[in-house]
């Protein structure tokens, strides 16, 4: 239990880290980042290079935004696979559902305990 733990602790962070480097070397904007690591999931889900990772290191690599790529692409395979062309419009917010639903009451419940401030 201890070593997946630290296996995902360290693919986790070498996610984060890559992340990092992209922010403090690149001018990329953290939104591009973060749309590229969605993205990087997904593909890197099609070429069947991030299903061994997920094995490998568990939450380490299914927690971070590759992660959410990882279930979007899942959800479309299955969707698609008992649904047919439909499945693709609908199998990644099928999978991803109970992700975006949390995002969205943490945000709300975040915005409730914060008081705005006008810009200066």
């Amino acid at each position: 239990m201890f070593l997946r733990c630290m296996l995902a602790f360290l693919v986790g962070g070498v996610i984060c880290l890559i992340g990092q480097v992209l922010i403090d070397y690149t001018k990329l904007t953290p939104a591009r980042i973060l749309v590229s690591f969605v993205c990087a999931g997904v593909a890197l889900t099609a070429l069947g290079l991030y299903e061994p990772l997920v094995d490998f290191a568990g939450c380490g690599a299914t927690v971070p935004l590759t992660g959410f790529g990882y279930s979007l692409a899942k959800g479309v395979e299955k969707a698609v696979a008992e649904q047919g062309l439909l499945g693709a419009l609908t199998g990644g917010l099928t999978a991803t559902a109970g992700g975006i639903a949390a995002a969205i009451l943490f945000a709300f419940l975040g915005s409730l305990a914060s008081k705005s401030k006008p810009k200066a």
